[in-house]
């Protein structure tokens, strides 16, 4: 199976991805923004339409048109304040028309089905090259804004009292979520896409511990659900973009059960 070069670059981007989505995912998780990440994902299957039918990289589409959703939600935010859900409908409602209107054209010289579902064949060099450059520039990104973005998760209200560019770090925190998407296109397809943003962070914040081991933790559960779904869809010939988020809710489901036994245990002991 290694042998295969196709499968080398799915590893390859599924390994970057697997990092950076549980980094830009706890962020979302701690706002109480996670749906965010569901709305740009449908965001990107615009991009991928546009850029099919400008002739330009899928990816690269996805990662603009994703970047000006991002943007326009945090805009909204100035008149729709106490609506973060009004918001989301209307750029969903955009998005979604606006990728329904060109695959349902017939202008497309190419499908654009296996972006919805992920697809471990079409992922190319130039794919890897790209999702390489937007991981290195976006975790660069946090690390530069990791304080600023804590604080904005906690309490934005206090963040700006204190004299942080809460929205700049807002617009650039959305170009952020763009990038990660975009990266995960190929591998996880659109419409599982923000089960691997959300759900490895709500796996490790299970474990009730600090904000940067649960990061950690993240991080190790999502190289796992990712590198499972991956090898396992493989074997049995179905779209890892689906198999990756059924293991996803597996490895959350598990954990569960196991803080729930370790309660029980320790209130046994106890008693």
């Amino acid at each position: 199976m290694l042998n295969y070069s196709f499968m080398q670059n799915a590893i390859f981007v599924s390994l970057f991805i697997s990092i950076l989505c549980p980094c830009i995912g706890i962020f979302l998780v701690l706002r109480r923004s996670s749906m965010i990440g569901d709305t740009l994902s449908h965001a990107s299957l615009a991009g991928i339409a546009m850029g099919l039918l400008a002739n330009i990289n899928p990816i690269l589409g996805a990662f603009i048109f994703t970047s000006i959703c991002g943007a326009l939600i945090e805009f909204l935010r100035t008149y729709f304040k106490k609506y973060t859900d009004l918001i989301l409908t209307i750029v969903l409602s955009l998005c979604v028309g606006t990728a329904i209107t060109i695959i349902s054209s017939g202008k497309l010289r190419a499908n654009a089905d296996s972006f919805m579902f992920g697809s471990i064949l079409t992922v190319t060099r130039f794919d890897m090259l790209l999702v390489l450059f937007l991981s290195a520039v976006s975790v660069l990104t946090l690390i530069l804004l990791y304080h600023q973005l804590i604080y904005i998760s906690y309490d934005e209200d206090a963040a700006r009292l204190a004299g942080v560019r809460v929205k700049l770090i807002n617009y650039a925190f959305s170009i952020l979520v763009a990038s990660a998407i975009s990266a995960s296109i190929r591998i996880v397809g659109v419409l599982v896409l923000s089960s691997m943003i959300a759900l490895p962070v709500a796996t490790a914040l299970q474990l009730g511990k600090g904000f940067r081991t649960t990061m950690i933790f993240s991080i190790v559960f999502s190289v796992t659900d990712i590198m499972l779904g991956l090898f396992i869809s493989y074997y049995i010939n179905v779209a890892p973009g689906g198999f990756t988020a059924l293991i996803a809710v597996a490895v959350l489901v598990l954990v569960l059960i196991a803080k729930k036994a370790k309660s029980s245990f320790s209130v046994k002991t106890l008693s």
